[in-house]
């Protein structure tokens, strides 16, 4: 393909947006990019019908809040699925573990690892991993850019 790449590869710090450089005023005057893409908005959307009990929980939970401040759009809905389900594994292997210990017995007799563990370990990274994408910690909402809140009007303030 001819003319100007999709995607440039660089290593380090991920580029903030440029949102972001235009509200901070641009410090390291660096270039900015003007032809970031625009992706359609989404301010409210259903959770799917084949997500699980727990899975649809989550998505109850955070897609209000992910919407309330505009800045999921139609390429994040992936994430937040995969975030929810990985939330799912992590709540089932809990209660797995809850039930069957630690350490169960296998078919031939010996002591193991219950798999639900690996399971629980897994999902928990890529829940940290998900979530960070989509702002849910307190890291990563730093970086996000949406809607302010207005503050309310101070009555005092005229005075």
């Amino acid at each position: 393909m001819a003319g100007k790449r999709l995607i440039k590869s660089t290593s380090g710090r991920k580029p903030k947006p440029l949102k972001t450089h235009v509200n901070n005023g641009n410090p390291s005057k660096k270039a900015l990019n003007t032809e970031e893409p625009k992706f359609t908005q989404v301010n409210n959307i259903e959770c799917p019908e084949w997500l699980g009990e727990f899975a649809k929980g989550m998505w109850e939970t955070i897609v209000p809040e992910i919407c309330r401040v505009t800045v999921l759009c139609v390429t994040d809905i992936h994430n937040i699925e995969s975030f929810c389900t990985s939330y799912e594994n992590f709540r089932r292997a809990q209660i797995d573990i809850m039930e069957n210990g630690v350490v169960i017995e296998n078919m031939q007799g010996n002591t193991v690892k219950n798999p639900a563990a690996t399971v629980l370990t897994e999902s928990q990274r890529q829940m940290v991993m998900l979530g960070s994408l989509l702002g849910l910690d307190p890291s990563s909402r730093t970086r996000l850019i949406g809607v302010a809140e207005k503050e309310k009007d101070n009555p005092f303030s005229q005075m």
